[in-house]
């Protein structure tokens, strides 16, 4: 028996498109719909940055850069909100917490910092280039940025006031890493009552194939729905453009 297509919207909405996803199709509306760009930053996708130092292939985290900017263009041709999220601390590490934070013990940035000395600072400091956005992947006027301390967008951040003021109750995410801050935030906004869909192709995990099959699984079973960069951008093309 195949299941009816997820309507998030209220009764009467016409702009809208259908996104083919798993296991069951969403209705987008660009009104209430956001695309969640989650930590392209240098530290997560280029030579050089914490991802990298820290001992992780960052090569195939870079090779999701042009698949996030299908999915960005695409919404804002759309009139599609964009948020871009980015993971760290004020230059001091206070956000970063004391050792009675967990963070301060599973942070692999913080850890791989208090290893080596000499990279003391630089890591996922606002301010510094390992903090900023990868620059192909550039705010453009109209886009929202949001700090956030920990991998869960939703915790001590602004995105749920940020979201709800415009109206947003659908979040397509796209980003790094899909086991880890994509997952966390999609859950959150899930106990949150957001509909929460994840390019599969617009993302990328940190360490081996498992963990990126046992969140799309988690997501799919539980949390949210499956699609791709190809199908996102065929939906969102139907719509007004601008």
């Amino acid at each position: 028996m195949t299941e009816p297509i997820v309507d998030p919207h209220p009764a009467g909405d016409t702009q809208t498109v259908v996104l083919p996803a798993r296991p069951q199709s969403v209705r987008l509306d660009p009104a209430t719909t956001a695309v969640i760009v989650v930590d392209m930053q240098n530290a997560y996708a280029s030579k050089g940055g914490y991802v990298d130092e820290a001992g992780f292939d960052v090569e195939p985290a870079a090779g999701v850069i042009a698949q996030v900017a299908k999915v960005v263009d695409a919404a804002r041709a759309a009139r599609m909100p964009v948020v871009f999220l980015q993971n760290g601390w004020d230059p001091d590490y206070a956000e970063a917490g004391t050792p009675l934070s967990p963070n301060y013990h599973k942070s692999n940035a913080l850890k791989t910092m208090r290893a080596r000395p000499e990279l003391s600072g630089r890591f996922l400091a606002r301010g510094g280039w390992d903090y900023e956005l990868v620059e192909a992947l550039t705010p453009q006027p109209g886009d929202i940025r949001v700090h956030k301390p920990r991998y869960s967008a939703f915790f001590n951040s602004q995105l749920d006031s940020v979201l709800r003021a415009r109206g947003i109750r659908t979040l397509v995410f796209t980003g790094i890493a899909s086991n880890v801050c994509v997952e966390s935030t999609l859950r959150d906004g899930f106990h949150l009552e957001y509909f929460g869909v994840l390019l599969e192709d617009a993302t990328h995990h940190l360490g081996p194939d498992f963990t990126r099959q046992a969140t799309l699984y988690n997501v799919e079973m539980f949390f949210g729905w499956i699609s791709t960069v190809a199908d996102f951008c065929g939906a969102v093309n139907q719509l007004p453009q601008e």
